[in-house]
C-alpha cells in the first residue's frame, strides 16, 4: 500500500482505544485513520476510558486529536456510530443522540455487502464480572494496568537487546488457563446472543482479543484494541472481513522507543463474511 494513498473500505470497526488512559496508543490510531477511509465507521465501545478519567485526569493533545479526526471524518460524510462500552457507559443514556455527526447506540445490526446481518455490540453486557461484581472488574482493571507496565519493561529490554517485540500481556491472555477459559466462554455467549437475534454473526470488542472465528455457523469477530495490539476489523466491498494490525504496517516514525508497539500474534488473514 502506498503510504500517500489511503485505502478505502466499506466498513471499519474500532474498539477499546481507552482514550484518557496512559497505555492508549493514540499515535497509532491517528496514523491508521490517516491511511484508511470507509463509508461507515463503528466505534465498538471503550473509546474513552471514563473509569480512569474519574480516578485521575489524563488527556494529552494526541487523545484530543483522535476525537477531532473522527469528527472530521463524520463531517466529510462518513457515517459514524458510537456503541457505548463499560468504560464509556456514561454515553448509554444518550442512545440516538448525535454528537458532531456521530450517533450513539447500545447495539446495532449491520448488513454486509453480501447481505449478511451482524450484531454489533461492545460485549460487556455478557461479561459476568462486569455485570455482577463491579469491584472485581475494577480489580481486574488494575491487574491489566500492571500487565501493561510489565509489557513496557520487557519491550524496552528486548529493544535494547535488538530482539523483536514480544507482548507479555497478550502472551498471558492466550496461555493462562483462566484467561483462555474466559475468552472461550465470552465468545460462546456472544455467539448464542447472535443466534437469539437470528443474525449471521456478531462483532464485538471488550476483551482485547482480535479474531475471526466460526462458532458453529455463527461468525464471531472481535476488533481487538488500541492498547496492546492496535487492531481494526475491516469489511471489504465484497463483504469479506479482515483484521488489520497497524503495529505491523505503521511507518517506523510512529513507533516510538519509549512506548514500543505491542505484537498480539495475529496472522491478519482475510476471512469471508459469515
Amino acid at each position: 500500500m502506498a503510504r500517500n494513498q489511503p485505502r478505502t473500505y466499506r466498513t471499519l470497526f474500532i474498539s477499546d482505544v481507552h482514550l484518557g488512559s496512559k497505555p492508549a496508543k493514540a499515535e497509532y490510531l491517528i496514523d491508521f485513520l490517516r491511511h484508511h477511509e470507509a463509508e461507515q465507521i463503528y466505534l465498538v465501545g471503550d473509546i474513552v476510558d471514563g473509569w480512569r478519567l474519574r480516578r485521575s485526569w489524563h488527556w494529552p493533545q494526541l487523545h484530543n486529536d483522535v476525537v477531532q479526526k473522527l469528527l472530521r471524518k463524520a463531517r466529510k460524510g462518513t457515517k459514524v456510530t458510537y456503541l457505548a462500552g463499560n468504560h464509556d457507559e456514561f454515553l448509554r443514556p444518550f442512545q440516538g443522540v448525535h454528537f458532531g455527526g456521530i450517533v450513539v447506540a447500545d447495539r446495532v445490526i449491520h448488513e454486509t455487502a453480501d447481505g449478511k446481518r451482524l450484531l454489533v455490540i461492545h460485549g460487556d453486557q455478557f461479561d459476568s464480572v462486569v455485570n455482577s461484581a463491579r469491584w472485581a472488574a475494577y480489580l481486574g482493571d488494575k491487574a491489566y494496568d500492571a500487565a501493561i507496565v510489565i509489557n513496557r519493561i520487557v519491550a524496552r529490554l528486548r529493544h535494547w537487546a535488538g530482539l523483536p517485540y514480544w507482548s507479555f500481556s497478550s502472551w498471558a491472555k492466550v496461555n493462562v488457563k483462566k484467561a483462555v477459559n474466559f475468552i472461550s466462554a465470552f465468545q460462546e455467549l456472544l455467539a448464542e446472543e447472535a443466534r437469539r437475534q437470528n443474525v449471521d454473526g456478531v462483532i464485538c470488542g471488550h476483551i482485547h482479543h482480535a479474531t475471526i472465528e466460526d462458532m458453529n455457523g455463527i461468525r464471531y469477530m472481535n476488533t481487538g484494541d488500541w492498547v496492546e495490539s492496535c487492531t481494526a476489523l475491516v469489511e471489504h466491498f465484497d463483504g469479506s472481513f479482515e483484521i488489520i494490525q497497524w503495529t505491523q504496517l505503521a511507518p517506523r516514525a510512529v513507533m516510538m522507543p519509549q512506548q514500543p508497539a505491542p505484537f498480539a500474534g495475529l496472522d491478519g488473514k482475510k476471512a469471508e463474511a459469515a
